[in-house]
């Protein structure tokens, strides 16, 4: 756990997906709140430029690579740990662990329809997961104090936020020490199931993005 590789002035942990599990597990008996992130190409060109919140961020207690194309952006070519990113091992991973052992869940989505659809997919994927709480964040409309108080009451065991960035890393450095939960999890919007009517539409965008994304890594190399 103590390899690191920095993509765009992030620090990532670069590990396998028994190592981040077992990290978890642990951060999962401790109090206070640990944050993990799961870095995504979109999240971190939002973030580009955002220096402060950057470094915020390098001090959550794990910053893991959400796609692979993060990872070939730091010249790893492992081939076991590109398939575990791209298979999103990790996270099955975790999702099991808080299914089997009964953990409440709260999610944290930016609107109805994605709340309904996180909602539904856990149900259907790890149906008698406990759910205790959903809500909307609304980067224009911030409620926190309500909002945190909200998932405190529910005594929620773990924090499921499927945001976009910057909003997702914002939240959780402002409200870090007022939360009474044992993780948070940043997924990022792109970790949310898509409907399938929509998958194509979301591949194309998806493939624009890491262009972009890859042009970026080649001009912050030649800095």
């Amino acid at each position: 756990m103590d390899s690191k590789i920095s993509v765009l002035d992030i620090n990532i942990d670069h590990c396998s997906a028994k190592e981040a599990m077992k990290k978890t597990v642990e951060y999962m008996g401790t109090d206070p709140v640990n944050v993990v992130e799961m870095a995504t190409v979109n999240g971190l060109m939002q973030m580009d430029g955002m220096e402060q919140l950057k470094e915020d961020v390098c001090r959550f207690d794990m910053v893991l690579a959400g796609d692979k194309t993060i990872l070939e952006a730091a010249d790893i070519t492992d081939r076991k740990c590109l398939q575990e990113t791209e298979g999103r091992v990790f996270l099955r991973m975790f999702m099991r662990y808080l299914h089997k052992n009964h953990k409440r869940i709260y999610l944290l989505v930016e609107s109805e329809e994605e709340g309904q659809t996180f909602f539904d997919y856990l149900q259907r994927n790890y149906y008698g997961l406990q759910v205790v709480g959903l809500a909307k964040v609304s980067a224009q409309n911030r409620a926190d104090d309500m909002l945190v108080n909200d998932i405190n009451g529910t005594e929620a065991d773990c924090i499921l936020a499927a945001l976009g960035s910057p909003l997702q890393e914002e939240f959780i450095v402002k409200n870090r020490s007022l939360l009474d939960v044992r993780l948070w999890l940043g997924l990022g919007k792109e970790y949310l199931p898509v409907a399938r009517a929509g998958i194509g539409q979301c591949r194309l965008a998806q493939f624009f993005v890491k262009r972009i994304f890859k042009k970026e890594i080649e001009k912050s190399k030649r800095r």
